[in-house]
């Protein structure tokens, strides 16, 4: 301890002495800048279990794919929008595809094997999102239509004439 205190001291000393030694020269001394870059990206961290649900919510405009795990603590998401489209080709069948695919891919990096899908929605992108995530390697073991049908509640809006 006492070694230390010593060694502290003689260093402080010494920087007084350049200190003033630079003063008559009118340059300051100036502390080398050590700066350490953070890391761009969150360590993934690896799943418990391979087991998982997919909720897919289908609409006009959009489609978002959210994969939880059982306990229903978000994995991953993604939606056509977040995929690069734009407009109204976020409601395509192909935006719906390209987004399952990204959250698959994702999603079995961390580990998920078998999941469960929910579909919600009356958009034309639930077939194809399905499709997509059994070809990117997760094995679906059920699917299951969890649209909210009003057992007559509120007045739906007037249907389009097109």
């Amino acid at each position: 301890m006492e070694e230390k205190k010593e060694i502290k001291k003689e260093e402080t000393k010494q920087k007084e002495t350049k200190v003033q030694e630079n003063t008559s020269k009118e340059v300051k001394e100036t502390k080398p800048k050590t700066t350490v870059a953070a890391p761009k990206h969150k360590s993934r961290r690896k799943l418990l279990s391979t087991s998982g649900r997919v909720y897919i919510k289908s609409s006009f405009n959009n489609t978002i794919i959210t994969i939880t795990d059982d306990k229903g603590n978000v994995i991953n998401w993604a939606s056509s929008g977040s995929s690069g489209f734009k407009g109204t080709k976020k409601g395509t069948p192909f935006a719906a595809q390209i987004a399952s695919a990204n959250c698959a891919r994702k999603a079995s990096e961390m580990g998920l094997k078998q999941v469960a899908v929910f579909v919600s929605g009356p958009g034309s992108g639930r077939e194809t999102a399905i499709r997509a995530l059994q070809s990117s390697g997760l094995s679906v073991t059920f699917i299951k239509d969890i649209t909210p049908i009003p057992h007559n509640g509120c007045r739906p809006p007037k249907q389009r004439r097109v």
